[in-house]
């Protein structure tokens, strides 16, 4: 897997945790940067060890299903990335009461389920995991970051639908590791 798939599939993944991270900003009353960073550390520590703990749950069975490994990725990642776009368009509220350790452990794990479906995909594909684990615990820590600045500083983002594009992204990732298998 490329670096640009990886990136693509770092920001695909850091989505959910940008949601929530915007609305922790909005609701942050007075600006923390303390608070800041341990939400962000929090998604990027949860996206990247979810990665790990996939890949190793996949690599433990990989072999078994060398022969349809590229379809198993293929319908995780689409499954995924469908359940992303189904959930933009709901009324889910991911407003964050507070910052405790608790609820910063519960929302890593929530927003970070999507990292351990990936990390087993890449386990199929026989991808290493060092760099991709990094790479989307660094991306889903910045994202955070600059989504609780941007939250509280703006309020909300208008327009965008970051669930969307992140569902759209990981589709198309998915489609981009079937078509490469198929024509191999």
């Amino acid at each position: 897997m490329g670096i640009w798939s990886i990136l693509l599939v770092a920001v695909g993944l850091a989505m959910d945790s940008l949601a929530v991270s915007v609305s922790g900003g909005i609701v942050m009353r007075p600006f923390s940067m303390r608070q800041s960073l341990r939400l962000a550390l929090t998604m990027g520590i949860f996206q990247a060890g979810m990665t790990l703990l996939g890949w190793a749950l996949g690599v433990g069975f990989s072999s078994y299903i060398t022969a349809y490994d590229h379809w198993i990725a293929f319908v995780l990642l689409a499954f995924l990335g469908g359940k992303m776009i189904y959930e933009s368009f709901g009324e889910e509220d991911h407003t964050i009461s507070s910052f405790s350790l608790k609820t910063l452990c519960t929302l890593g794990v929530a927003t970070s389920i999507d990292a351990l479906a990936v990390g087993v995909s890449m386990a199929f594909l026989k991808t290493g995991i060092g760099l991709p684990a990094l790479v989307i615990g660094l991306v889903a820590f910045g994202l955070s970051l600059a989504g609780v600045w941007g939250g509280y500083r703006f309020g909300k983002i208008k327009g965008v639908n970051v669930e969307l594009v992140g569902g759209i992204i990981l589709i198309a990732i998915g489609g981009k590791i079937l078509v490469e298998h198929l024509c191999a």
